[in-house]
């Protein structure tokens, strides 16, 4: 099992990355996403990808705090499953 805790620096601007591949089912595929991120953290940029992933890029945050980022996604199967992931993000300076 990964873990769900990731470290980042208030200054860094990264990609984090939610992956269902392995939960998706063959053929299947990911029809849309929603965000939901704490106040404190920004989003920069995010898409999708073929290969059953959602990858979102973010920065800011106060050092010392702990946010907490979902994504919910609905999938391409008649009918279509639904499912939510979150991240935290411990921010430190590096």
């Amino acid at each position: 099992m990964t873990s769900n805790v990731y470290i980042k620096d208030a200054n860094a601007t990264l990609d984090f990355g939610f992956d269902w591949s392995q939960w998706l089912s063959a053929g299947e595929t990911i029809l849309s996403y929603a965000l939901t991120l704490d106040e404190g953290i920004t989003k920069v940029a995010d898409g999708s990808t073929t290969t059953g992933s959602v990858i979102v890029w973010l920065s800011s945050g106060s050092p010392g705090q702990r946010y907490s980022v979902a994504c919910k996604i609905t999938t391409s199967s008649s009918p279509s499953r639904i499912d939510e992931r979150t991240i935290k993000l411990d921010i430190r300076e590096r």
